[in-house]
């Protein structure tokens, strides 16, 4: 099985109904005009991208055949970040907007709070540093635990549910024992619509 078959197999397999294949760069070249310049540079550059998108797979799937899924998903928002980058010097500020859009839109998240939310958390409760060290250690918990859960629910979207919220309640009873409850408040309020997403 070549490495493309095999990440093919993967992606669809982890779909449940074979729907979702990840990004489809090819349906959003096909949504926006670009001049055959554009059109080179970006077949290029997402060819590039999705070659090591394979092989970070690959790599993460040889690892004495436990997938470190983490390790996998760290991976992938890096490898995201770095396209976009080399795609801003070939698309106009539009196209860039909803490049960026599609991408966000079919792109597999890390089941966390992101960057964004953390940011937010530290400020909003005016965290000590310590505390702050807690809340990335029980997202990490929570993260490694629903990813290592994933034989268990893979392809069942209500399963998966379940664990999530199963972990979720986990991590917020843990970080109720660091805040204060005026911040256990805040917080609670600020995750609010930080629901599982399962798998279109």
């Amino acid at each position: 099985m070549s490495l493309l078959s095999a990440f093919a197999f993967f992606v669809m397999s982890c779909s449940g109904d074979n729907k979702k294949k990840g990004v489809d760069y090819a349906k959003f070249k096909s949504e926006i005009t670009l001049t055959p310049e554009q059109e080179k540079s970006y077949d290029e550059i997402t060819a590039k991208y999705q070659k090591q998108a394979e092989q970070n797979f690959e790599a993460a799937k040889a690892q004495g055949g436990q997938m470190d899924r983490v390790a996998l998903g760290i991976k992938g928002e890096e490898l995201r970040a770095k396209q976009a980058e080399e795609m801003s010097k070939v698309l106009d500020a539009g196209q860039m907007e909803k490049f960026n859009r599609f991408v966000d839109e079919n792109s597999r998240k890390r089941p966390r709070y992101n960057n964004e939310v953390l940011a937010k958390i530290k400020t909003e409760l005016k965290l000590s540093e310590d505390q702050f060290a807690m809340v990335n250690a029980a997202n990490d918990a929570f993260e490694k635990s629903f990813n290592d859960a994933h034989d268990v629910y893979h392809g069942n979207n209500d399963l998966a549910k379940e664990y999530w919220e199963k972990f979720d309640k986990q991590r917020k009873d843990a970080l109720a024992k660091v805040f204060t409850p005026e911040q256990n408040a805040k917080f609670l309020e600020i995750v609010k619509d930080q629901q599982f997403k399962g798998r279109k």
